[in-house]
């Protein structure tokens, strides 16, 4: 349990990967690597022709990556291959050739602003909002910043990532693209989510793949771009702001 846990339900063609970790859904990195195989295998599985995607109990749908994992960085090595967690999760999401919906029932930060923008369709509650802290501690939202971009542009990627201390609403969110749909309870939230992903389910698969590779064009250097990203990320987290930034947050 500390490091997590990632349950997948398939019924009706529709995948339900359902993630949750004690502190407020973080992602530390065996779950983010365990996420990542879980898309590469319904990439490939002929019974499944949509993915739903959500996070157990809290407010929050995600805290971004782990906390504690990233205190402990002390190599350039060790710091990419913390960042890469993410990169990895996203480009199997875009590679997965079933749409997936992300169901989004709170608060998102860092990483998990990025795991709903790699979602192809989010539905969420008025609850949901979203920040990118990470110019706030020294570090930047570099592995995210391409599957932000891509959802709901440089203007509003700008916006969130240069007030890092600024939470913006489900309906600023709604209002960019990032999410289809806001719903005032979770059980309406569930109730669209339900429907939304029986409908798609029924419709031709090879239809959903050719939807979803239009979708996701332009994307294809993404292996190599988010892996340079998680570099540069790695290499910030070593530096003295960074660390003595680290250390007030954590007190």
């Amino acid at each position: 349990m500390s490091n997590g846990s990632l349950y997948t339900k398939i019924q009706n063609k529709v995948a339900i990967v359902e993630f949750y970790h004690p502190a407020s859904n973080s992602l530390p990195s065996e779950l983010l690597s365990r996420l990542e195989q879980t898309f590469i295998e319904l990439d490939t599985n002929d019974e499944v022709h949509v993915v739903v995607l959500r996070s157990e109990k809290f407010s929050t749908f995600c805290a971004g990556a782990s906390f504690n994992e990233l205190i402990a960085i002390e190599s350039l090595e060790e710091g990419k291959k913390f960042f890469s967690g993410f990169a990895k999760v996203i480009n199997a999401m875009r590679k997965c050739r079933k749409p997936i919906i992300g169901r989004i029932q709170g608060k998102s930060v860092g990483g998990g602003v990025g795991l709903i923008a790699a979602c192809d369709y989010c539905l969420a509650v008025e609850a949901s909002s979203i920040k990118l802290s990470e110019l706030s501690i020294g570090i930047g939202p570099f592995v995210i910043a391409p599957v932000v971009v891509h959802k709901i542009g440089v203007a509003a990627l700008t916006q969130l990532t240069l007030e890092p201390n600024s939470w913006k609403s489900a309906y600023w969110a709604k209002e960019k693209g990032l999410f289809a749909h806001v719903y005032l309870t979770i059980s309406e939230l569930d109730d669209e989510v339900e429907i939304l992903a029986d409908k798609l389910a029924s419709y031709n698969p090879e239809a959903l793949y050719e939807m979803k590779k239009i979708l996701w064009e332009g994307t294809d250097h993404w292996d190599d771009l988010l892996m340079e990203r998680a570099a540069v990320s790695g290499k910030l987290v070593l530096s003295d702001f960074t660390k003595e930034a680290l250390k007030k947050f954590r007190k």
